[in-house]
């Protein structure tokens, strides 16, 4: 059990069924045609870049802490206030009086947002992104943060990032969420 980050795939993002998210794709091309962009009608099939899947465990006031003292309040809601992420460049959030799985509405972001957001965390962190999964494998961020391997890397190349690793997770997660929606051209949701 526990809170999730998840990838969609076409079946489900325009589905009415149950899982399905159909009212919020609706709503985003609505809100699209608003702003005079194009509707958001690509997203790929299931199986097209695998799956991506991480568990949001760790705690995260350490996080939250450091990016109050490094985000405006604005930037905070675009890295990680959001519910939905799709591989669109949004100047505002969308939000969509939907119902999600832990709110009584749908907030979307740009992943081009998030992801400048988070690349700058990393840049203060020295997160070391080549040793960190580009999560290419079913949870496989979350176990290499909460298993042991990021403590031997934290051992091996000490820096800002290994002083608090449960802030360096989170850093990590809406990076590798980010890049893999701009990737893959998939939403990506709390599940």
């Amino acid at each position: 059990m526990g809170v999730y980050l998840v990838s969609v795939a076409e079946r489900e993002w325009f589905g009415r069924d149950e899982g399905g998210h159909a009212d919020v794709a609706a709503g985003l091309n609505e809100e699209l045609g608003r702003r005079g962009l194009p509707p958001y009608e690509t997203v790929p099939g299931p199986g097209a870049g695998g799956w991506f899947e991480e568990k949001v465990s760790p705690p995260m006031q350490g996080f939250a802490a450091f990016c109050e003292a490094r985000l405006t309040e604005a930037e905070r809601d675009t890295l990680f206030g959001w519910t939905v992420l799709v591989p669109l460049s949004l100047a505002e959030r969308v939000l969509l009086p939907v119902d999600s799985a832990y709110w009584d509405e749908t907030v979307i972001a740009g992943a081009p947002q998030v992801l400048a957001l988070a690349e700058r965390l990393a840049a203060i962190l020295g997160l070391p992104l080549d040793a960190i999964p580009a999560t290419g494998g079913n949870l496989e961020l979350t176990a290499w943060f909460l298993d042991g391997e990021a403590g031997k890397a934290a051992a091996a190349g000490p820096g800002p990032w290994s002083e608090d690793l449960d802030t360096a997770f989170y850093v990590a997660l809406y990076l590798r969420a980010a890049q893999y929606s701009l990737r893959y051209g998939c939403p990506i949701v709390y599940s």
